[in-house]
């Protein structure tokens, strides 16, 4: 029978000048819906960012790493990184603009994920939410705005970090088989019907996994696999399904595997991830 694909739309970036932080507004904050056939395409700008999905799932792209990113998780990408999202499945996304400064350190200029706590979660929400104040606003308003901001620096500045990013290689040749495998990572089962995908020669894709990322194919993907399986169970679905969505004859199966690649079982990976 017949399919018919939706083509993926990609959108441009939210108008700088709308959402530029300043001194007199540190952190901005937007709500944006993107289904799940629509992108945001790479783009760049001279302040922080932190992408949070309320609902649905993303990826986000840097030019090092991608992040699949579950609600309750948010990326924190540093000013002058360039960087997209992809939609996994329709997602309610909130977006936060931070003037350079608000957050400093050497962790602070690497793209990362980080978990949301509920109070930093509610922040985002109620700062998105907000109208820009307009010149004649009461200025209690305008310092309870300041005031979210400030509460929202506090709680980044707690916030734990997370070893959900994946990494991407240089080359143009493992370049298109990670990126095949972002997209569909069920695909194909074995690593020479993915070499053979791509046009390269398994000998080749071993080599440059191991000079470009330092790790194997099958590391690489074992890390590919455990990102969207949490995403999955993110979104509460039932280990069958996702056993079945990553190419996984069972559920039994896929939990054996998680737990030899994790030394856990899924149930208690997915509570502490």
């Amino acid at each position: 029978m017949a399919t018919s694909t939706r083509l993926r739309t990609s959108h441009p970036p939210a108008n700088p000048a709308q959402f530029q932080p300043s001194a007199e507004r540190p952190v901005r904050g937007k709500a944006r819906v993107l289904d799940h056939h629509e992108d945001i395409y790479p783009h760049h700008h001279a302040w922080g960012q932190l992408v949070l999905s309320v609902s649905g799932a993303v990826r986000v792209n840097t030019e090092h790493h991608t992040f699949i990113v579950p609600p309750s998780r948010a990326v924190w990408i540093p000013p002058n990184v360039t960087h997209a999202v992809t939609t996994i499945e329709k997602a309610h996304l909130r977006t936060l603009y931070l003037l350079d400064g608000q957050l400093e350190g050497p962790a602070w200029q690497q793209d990362r994920v980080l978990e949301v706590s509920g109070l930093l979660r509610a922040l985002i929400l109620e700062l998105s939410a907000l109208p820009d104040p307009q010149p004649d606003a009461d200025l209690a308003e305008r310092e309870r705005q300041l005031d979210i901001s400030r509460l929202i620096v506090r709680e980044l500045q707690r916030a734990r970090p997370l070893s959900l990013g994946i990494a991407l290689p240089r080359d143009a040749r493992l370049r298109k088989l990670c990126e095949a495998m972002l997209e569909s990572p069920s695909r194909h089962s074995g690593f020479e019907a993915w070499a053979a995908e791509v046009g390269a020669s398994p000998r080749t894709l071993s080599r440059l996994f191991r000079d470009e990322l330092g790790t194997s194919f099958a590391q690489w993907r074992s890390q590919l696999l455990l990102a969207h399986a949490l995403t999955l169970a993110a979104r509460k679905r039932p280990m069958s399904h996702i056993a079945a969505e990553l190419g996984y004859a069972s559920a039994s199966a896929f939990s054996a595997w998680v737990t030899r690649t994790v030394g856990m079982p899924p149930s208690r990976f997915f509570a502490e991830a």
